[in-house]
This record gives C-alpha cells, structure tokens and sequence, in this order.
C-alpha cells in the first residue's frame, strides 16, 4: 500500500501530541533551572536560567505555548518548592513566553528561520516587560521588596537576557536542533 504525502506529515493531532510533550519537557526544564538550580543573591534576587525554556517556548512554538509554558513553569515550580503563589509574578513569567513569541513572529515570515536579531530582541523585550517591570513589581507589592533591591535585577536581567539570547542562537543555528524542531511541527 503507497503512502500519500499527507499520511507521510502526519495527522494535525500528532502534531499538536509533540508540540505538548515539548511543551511539557521545557516547563520542567524551567522549573529545575528556576527553582533547583537557581543561585539566589538575595531575598528578591536569583541568578537562573528559568526563562531560558520560556523564550525558547515562545520563540519556537509562538506567544500560546510560550505563555502556557510560562504559567505552568511558575505555578507547579512554586508548588513542588513550597513557595507562595504571587499572582503577579506568575503572570510576569507568562508574558516572558508571550512576547518572545509575539516579537519573534515578523522574524519567522516566509518560512525561513528566526535571524539573531529576531531572537535578541525576543528575548530583550520579554525579559524588559515580564523579568524586570512585571516580576520586580509583584515581589514590590507582595513583599514590599525596596526599590534599590529591585534596581538591582536590572542587570542582573541584562546579563541573563545575553546568555540566553546566545543559548537560543546557537541552537537555531543547529541544523539538528532544527530538524528536530520542524519534525515536531509536521
């Protein structure tokens, strides 16, 4: 029996079947890089690469999976540490995964890959509004976190945003990686 060209791609719902596993597989990822992994500063400040999988989420899947990826990442991490649910920062860590998809999208037109550009200011824009505006001012209202406290994350962010600006560069530029990416969309 001769397979057609549609049954070769596979069904819409396969698709959608991978795209959750790898969905899944970064907000673990997150979780263990954000919350296990992390090196905390201060009370309010943690060295992690949490938003590393986010981004990549978004950037990779679109501003959906990134968002998704985002909440579930912050909600079960919280859980599974025994942190308090902050609702603001939760929503800070789905707009990391909502804007890197959402700026990455004029990128990613016409079917070629993601430039660096569209990655760098991807990353830089999530982490700007979800990191350093949205996150710094739920640990402001929950735990009355001090202002110069906060103006520290600033570079801290900066820095994190570079390294993982680079992180996702080299892998869509991994013609393995990215094979490996396009299977799971067909």
């Amino acid at each position: 029996m001769k397979r057609t060209r549609s049954a070769r791609r596979g069904s819409p719902k396969l698709s959608q079947l991978r795209i959750l596993c790898a969905a899944s597989l970064l907000a673990a990822l997150s979780i263990v890089l954000g919350k296990y992994l992390a090196i905390n500063i201060t009370d309010s400040i943690r060295l992690s690469f949490e938003n590393l999988t986010i981004l990549m989420a978004g950037i990779f899947f679109g501003p959906i999976i990134g968002g998704v990826v985002g909440l579930s990442a912050d909600l079960l991490g919280c859980m599974l540490v025994g942190y308090a649910i902050n609702p603001i920062i939760t929503a800070g860590a789905a707009l990391v995964g909502i804007l890197s998809g959402l700026v990455s999208l004029p990128f990613k037109r016409g079917g070629r890959p993601i430039s660096p550009l569209g990655i760098f200011l991807s990353v830089y824009t999530a982490h700007i509004v979800g990191s350093m505006l949205v996150k710094s001012f739920g640990l402001w209202v929950y735990y009355s976190t001090p202002i110069p406290v906060l103006l520290v994350r600033i570079p801290v962010y900066l820095t994190v945003a570079a390294l993982e600006g680079s992180v996702i560069c080299l892998l869509a530029r991994n013609r393995l990686f990215t094979g490996e990416l396009n299977h799971l969309k067909r």
